[in-house]
């Protein structure tokens, strides 16, 4: 089961990440531009949202069915937080992604209490940016797809 969800998460990743990069993009270039915001800039930050949703959702059940989950019993956290590579999938990248996807929730949600377009926008840039800025920092990029 482990093998199967780590595949999943590791594609399903690639989505993730184009469509964020999509909706960051769209939300630069159409506040720059003064454009008004539509149905079409809409989607694009609910599918934003929603396949993050569901990439944390695996996420959970990958961590939760891992292998080096075994760790926190057989080890400890002292240990865990000692080999760099334990603690990347174990701490760091957990932790960094689930804010990463509160940032893209809060975002989504404050944009669409927003009346203006260009604040909307901004919104969108702001809180995807940062989000996105964090999921790329904790990517395990040595054995991501190995």
């Amino acid at each position: 089961m482990y093998n199967t969800v780590k595949i999943l998460h590791s594609y399903w990743a690639y989505l993730v990440l184009l469509i964020i990069v999509l909706a960051v993009i769209n939300s630069i270039i159409k506040r720059v531009g003064n454009k008004e915001y539509g149905a079409k800039d809409f989607r694009i930050a609910l599918f934003a949202l929603i396949v993050s949703h569901i990439q944390l959702l695996i996420g959970f059940v990958m961590y939760f069915v891992s292998p080096r989950f075994s760790l926190f019993s057989e080890s400890g956290m002292g240990e865990i937080m000692k080999n760099s590579v334990d603690r990347l999938y174990l701490v760091e990248h957990p932790l960094v992604n689930i804010l990463a996807i509160v940032l893209i929730t809060m975002g989504y949600s404050k944009h669409k209490k927003k009346r203006i377009s260009s604040a909307k926008f901004k919104t969108i840039s702001i809180y995807y940016t940062i989000a996105l800025v964090l999921l790329l920092s904790r990517i395990p990029w040595d054995s991501w797809m190995a």
